[in-house]
């Protein structure tokens, strides 16, 4: 469904992704992971569009996304940190997307409801905690059923109840055929959110395969202790957190 083909990027003399080549299938999740600096938000943005390979393309369903941009309208996307117009409410920052889209009637309001946000339409942005930001962020991910989901950081800043919420929504969409890519520290979360693990080093990929795969050959049960059996065999010089 994604494919990355040789995909290089420089900034000046900087070289932050080198070579970058995999392929992404719906009904799976991929936990991305690396040490900071490691070229995770660079691949992210280039996916979106946002940021333009030096080298190499990238493919949505077959599709350069090169010089085009509908194929936005397939992804769903949480920042990690969500930035909107402080002065816009609730409500009519999601009023607002709907038009954008032009979508309206067959939306996805199901973590409005759980994360309760329906109920506080009228509240402005400015007012909000980090973790209602969150909140608002993963619902408009979801809310317009996009057969990709690209999460960076989801579970940062919410409360237990709320992580177990997203959480759920996250296997039951998987579960439905969708495709999930995960960036996230936190490697118990994506443990039990994903089926794959890519790891970037440097601007490459260093591992992509199963996380069933990972512990097999690890022998360990965790993702974190699993990651940390590869980074010390194989002389990383960086490491991620458990």
């Amino acid at each position: 469904m994604i494919s990355l083909q040789q995909v290089s990027k420089h900034f000046g003399k900087l070289s932050v992704l080198s070579e970058v080549n995999f392929n992404l299938e719906k009904g799976n999740s991929y936990a991305l992971v690396g040490p900071n600096g490691s070229g995770k938000t660079t691949l992210i943005k280039s996916i979106l569009g946002m940021v333009i390979p030096s080298l190499g393309k990238i493919l949505v369903d077959g599709e350069d996304i090169k010089d085009h941009w509908r194929y936005r309208e397939k992804i769903g996307y949480m920042p990690q940190i969500g930035r909107y117009p402080e002065n816009m409410r609730i409500g009519q920052l999601f009023d607002m997307m709907k038009n954008i889209r032009g979508n309206t009637a067959n939306t996805d309001e199901e973590l409005i409801r759980a994360f309760n946000l329906h109920k506080i339409v009228d509240k402005r942005m400015h007012t909000l905690s980090g973790g209602t930001r969150q909140k608002v962020s993963a619902a408009l991910a979801f809310l317009f059923h996009a057969p990709i989901l690209i999460l960076d950081e989801p579970t940062a800043g919410l409360d237990p109840v709320s992580v177990e919420i997203l959480k759920e929504k996250i296997i039951q969409e998987k579960n439905a055929g969708k495709l999930f890519m995960i960036s996230s520290h936190i490697l118990s979360d994506l443990d039990e959110l994903s089926s794959h693990i890519i790891y970037l080093f440097e601007g490459k990929v260093a591992y992509h395969d199963t996380i069933e795969n990972l512990k097999e050959q690890t022998q360990e049960s965790r993702l974190g202790k699993a990651m940390a059996s590869f980074i010390k065999e194989k002389a990383f010089t960086h490491a991620i957190p458990d």
